[in-house]
């Protein structure tokens, strides 16, 4: 019985002392550690090749995603044609378009240059356009929750920007068969719009100007020169509009809003004394006739 007891005491013991002469412990647990620290290694470097893929896309997405979400934004009326370099800096040939399906289209002369970076807390696009642009336009976005924000700060001398008139007959009807000659002008002296659940407010004014505008559909060498003012109502802060003559034969005036990404306008048209004949054709395009004036509205 005590030479039993003796017996597997001993064997324990060589048991122990053949685990401790080959070290087959310490290996094992060594194995163990490196395998989990292989795991983690090939874990971190998953996710940092993830994170490169993402970051390099972002940094290098091509300019042709900004002209894709214009012209998605805009319903196919505004098309960044022939987009060159990435969202961040990049170029393109501005077109007016009818929108999805039309054959109407038309082109600015040279290229449109942006850069895009942060300012703060939102992105701030610069362009350039050295046939239409007064030297350098800023625009800040401030993406949230549900909103947007778009500021422009004011430009030098208020004076965005001026296009040719002929520019919008690429909207097609009615600017293609008016056929319009002249320049188009857009002044501010600063603008904040906020866009929030499907409303629109502002701060700020923006003013859309028609210098000598002219038109195939008369016989005048000139019709005359317009404004149309956008505001923000001091109440709710919708965009209102206001159209009004400055000077020229053909008498425009009108009031809209801009709510919930909708325009609502009415307006009328008339001929200054002693005109009536060389604008009866112009005044049954622009709008329903009723006798002397013609009845303009949109939305």
């Amino acid at each position: 019985m005590i030479r039993s007891i003796l017996r597997r005491k001993g064997s324990r013991r060589g048991w122990s002392n053949t685990v401790a002469a080959t070290g087959w412990g310490e290996s094992t647990f060594a194995e163990i550690a490196w395998d989990k620290s292989r795991s983690a290694a090939l874990r971190w470097g998953i996710f940092g090749g993830m994170v490169g893929t993402v970051v390099g896309l972002v940094a290098f997405a091509p300019a042709a995603w900004l002209a894709s979400a214009v012209a998605s934004a805009t319903n196919q009326r505004l098309l960044l044609a022939e987009a060159r370099g990435t969202v961040w800096s990049g170029s393109a040939v501005p077109v007016l378009s009818g929108g999805m399906e039309s054959r109407d289209a038309s082109a600015l002369p040279g290229r449109l240059e942006w850069t895009m970076g942060m300012k703060g807390l939102a992105f701030e696009l610069r362009a350039r356009h050295d046939c239409c642009l007064n030297g350098t336009v800023a625009l800040q976005f401030r993406p949230g929750i549900g909103s947007t924000t778009i500021k422009m700060d004011p430009p030098p001398g208020n004076w965005i920007g001026q296009w040719p008139s002929a520019w919008l007959a690429g909207f097609g009807t009615p600017f293609n068969t008016l056929q319009l000659g002249g320049s188009v002008r857009l002044t501010s002296p600063g603008f904040t719009i906020e866009t929030a659940q499907g409303r629109s407010s502002m701060k700020g004014s923006t003013d859309i100007e028609f210098i000598n505008a002219s038109s195939r559909v008369s016989t005048l060498d000139s019709l005359g020169s317009y404004r149309l003012h956008l505001a923000g109502d001091g109440a709710s802060g919708a965009p209102t509009m206001t159209l009004s003559t400055l000077e020229g034969a053909l008498q425009l005036s009108g009031n809209g809003t801009w709510t919930a990404g909708k325009v609502r306008f009415r307006g009328e048209a008339r001929a200054a004394t002693g005109d009536d004949a060389a604008l009866s054709n112009l005044l049954n395009i622009i709008g329903r006739r009723e006798g002397a004036r013609s009845v303009i509205s949109i939305g």
